[in-house]
């Protein structure tokens, strides 16, 4: 197995940190970020699974949330990897933040070459999108 870990870029979000992380707090909110790549989107507050077309079923669950810093996100369910997502979020100002998503997981040396590229994409897609939280 490899330690594979990924961070999206760093965005700058017009929003404050407490508003940013109550949103993404709950899965239900998660669809408006995800690309059109994304498919058969369930979810409920804590948990959600959705298809990354060409790849695979993901499912996932919070675990841990620190308010208005850190919301801590495991695989749940059939995934073809266990996995850790953070979302970071981090106060810049008034009505300010910064966001970022970090991976970490413990996978085969074939999967990660060929998972990399399309999930650091998919990662950076999603901080990007989190601009847009109003």
């Amino acid at each position: 197995m490899s330690k594979t870990n990924l961070q999206s870029d760093k965005v700058e979000i017009d929003n404050s940190a407490q508003n940013v992380f109550t949103y993404l707090s709950d899965f239900r909110n998660f669809e408006k970020l995800m690309p059109s790549q994304v498919t058969n989107w369930q979810s409920t507050a804590d948990e959600c699974s959705f298809t990354i077309n060409g790849m695979a079923t993901i499912g996932m669950k919070i675990i841990e949330k620190n308010p208005n810093s850190k919301i801590t996100i495991t695989s749940n369910g059939k995934v073809p990897f266990e996995f850790k997502l953070f979302v970071l979020i981090d106060e810049a100002g008034e009505n300010k933040c910064i966001g970022q998503l970090t991976f970490e997981s413990d996978m085969n040396p074939m999967l990660k070459m060929m998972v990399e590229k399309p999930l650091g994409n998919f990662f950076n897609m999603l901080a990007q999108k989190m601009k847009d939280i109003k």
